[in-house]
């Protein structure tokens, strides 16, 4: 008679990217569906964030800086914003999604398909980023679904496509102040002796990769570092909202 397996270290799969158990319908799946849902809304939106961000850095191209001389124009130049013009030019966006492009492609079995004219080869995302944009953030929402269920490491990417979303928008608001969310309570026990857990209420925001406890100031920092909270957070049996909502 076979003995019966032992589930003792046996852990429920869970999404990448924000770490909650995944639903019996999603098993297989590497990131659950609300997190693809929030991926696929955020870069529905990038395209106007991104087109927008693109204009002002068109319009500060002729910016003058402080203290220069002033011209006959009697309009003054726009202030360059250089998280603006990062982000907008060569090596912002445009290359950042085509990373992550060039990723699911290799990872699908694709070519990754030069650029020409007919004479040259060239990136699109370094000479035309406004162009490329649109292009690149149409080939990830219709390879999203598929990159949530079959690529191992698109929880890098969701993170990434979520930074970027939050730059654009951050840049194109730049005195709007990040909110902040609950995330459960604070696992660190103070007394070893009576086990006495700090539980104080933590907050994470879309602005900082950094969760610090206002009681004990414990700080988690990072991606793996957000793991180890969420697990001590359930084996302590501790309120928790998980790090979904900051994602």
């Amino acid at each position: 008679m076979s003995e019966s397996p032992d589930l003792a270290d046996y852990e429920w799969p869970a999404c990448l990217a924000c770490h909650q158990d995944l639903w019996e319908d999603e098993t297989g799946r590497y990131a659950c569906r609300p997190c693809e849902n929030r991926t696929h809304q955020r870069l529905t939106e990038l395209p106007g964030l991104f087109a927008r961000l693109h204009t002002t850095a068109q319009l500060m191209r002729g910016a003058r800086p402080a203290g220069a001389g002033t011209s006959g124009s009697p309009t003054p130049a726009i202030p360059p914003r250089i998280d603006v013009l990062n982000l907008a030019s060569a090596g912002g966006v445009a290359t950042r999604l085509q990373a992550i492009e060039d990723a699911w492609r290799k990872a699908f079995g694709r070519r990754i398909e030069p650029a020409s004219d007919g004479v040259r080869i060239f990136a699109p995302w370094r000479t035309t980023p406004g162009r490329a944009v649109a292009g690149q953030i149409e080939f990830l929402i219709i390879n999203l679904q598929r990159a949530c269920e079959t690529y191992e490491s698109i929880d890098q990417d969701i993170e990434e496509i979520r930074r970027i979303h939050a730059e654009c928008s951050n840049a194109l608001n730049p005195n709007q102040r990040p909110g902040r969310v609950k995330i459960g309570v604070c696992p660190v026990v103070l007394d070893d002796e009576n086990e006495l857990r700090c539980a104080a209420q933590l907050t994470a925001s879309t602005s900082s990769f950094t969760v610090r406890c206002p009681n004990c100031q414990t700080t988690w920092d990072g991606n793996e570092e957000w793991k180890a909270l969420h697990r001590a957070q359930r084996e302590a049996l501790l309120p928790t909202a998980g790090l979904t909502t900051a994602a």
